[in-house]
């Protein structure tokens, strides 16, 4: 495990790094930050498109759900991106405004035989009661797991983890768990870990060097995930403050048209459009 502890000190200084690497605030351009999932699986690419349509740039970055809402709190960003609901200590003045649909899914090293989980064999390994690759069906290698998690609050991941498959309870921590401070990293570190395992979101793992495990024998397809197939479907989110500020209110309105919607479809994201008919001119 030193190698894979050197590599995630290596991404925790460029995740610090990238904190503070903001322009100034202005009017003619927005900032955002957060859930590592929407800003690798649609964000940056939907914020390049608004900027084609209208001129106006968006710094957006990732970092994670629980940095993403800090920044917004304090004022450093315009808006943040989520992949979990609402939960006891975020921030009262601010709106969560679904844009998008994932999956919570479980990733593995491309190089693993193994190619489906069972949902008990998921709650065995978060209990510790799995832990050898062996008793999946793989190599005779300890499972190497790894957890988003920081230690103010709830990742998105870790929150869909425990209410979508764990029963509300916390993984269980052991010598092969390791805490990892973003979803995003916790994909990278997996790509570079062949006995690795984690649960990631089906919107940015997909776009990753690595295995997306099938659940019960059904694979977090596009398709199997907007036909229910595939049962770990969940919400993504933007977060605004209650009365946001007309350029963050227009960008809105552009993601949740038709229009932004069917291009976050392109992309290859579970739209709010593809699930279901979304009002033209948005929710604000």
């Amino acid at each position: 495990m030193k190698k894979v502890t050197e590599i995630l000190g290596l991404l925790f200084l460029v995740t610090v790094c990238l904190a503070y690497a903001f322009p100034a605030y202005s009017d003619d351009h927005l900032t955002a930050s957060g859930c590592s999932v929407s800003y690798v699986g649609y964000l940056k690419d939907l914020a390049q498109e608004y900027e084609r349509r209208t001129g106006i740039k968006i710094h957006v970055r990732g970092g994670g759900t629980v940095g993403g809402l800090e920044n917004l709190k304090e004022g450093k960003v315009d808006f943040a991106a989520t992949c979990r609901n609402r939960i006891e200590g975020d921030p009262e003045d601010v709106k969560f405004i679904q844009t998008a649909w994932d999956a919570l899914v479980f990733i593995v090293h491309k190089s693993n035989t193994v190619k489906n989980i069972s949902t008990n064999d998921v709650k065995g390994i978060y209990a510790g009661r799995i832990s050898n690759w062996k008793q999946l069906g793989g190599k005779n290698e300890p499972i190497k797991v790894f957890i988003a998690r920081t230690t103010k609050s709830l990742s998105g991941i870790e929150s869909s983890l425990r209410d979508m498959v764990l029963g509300g309870k916390p993984p269980v921590e052991g010598p092969n768990v390791k805490l990892v401070p973003t979803g995003g990293m916790v994909e990278q570190t997996v790509e570079k870990t062949p006995d690795g395992f984690a649960a990631s979101g089906f919107t940015s793992a997909r776009k990753r060097n690595l295995k997306i495990l099938k659940v019960d024998g059904i694979s977090p397809t596009k398709e199997n995930i907007i036909k229910n197939r595939y049962k770990l479907k969940r919400p993504l989110f933007l977060v605004v403050p209650k009365n946001p500020e007309a350029k963050v209110k227009k960008f809105l309105d552009f993601a949740l048209s038709e229009e932004g919607q069917r291009f976050i479809g392109s992309l290859g994201v579970v739209s709010l459009y593809e699930v279901k008919p979304v009002k033209k001119g948005g929710a604000l």
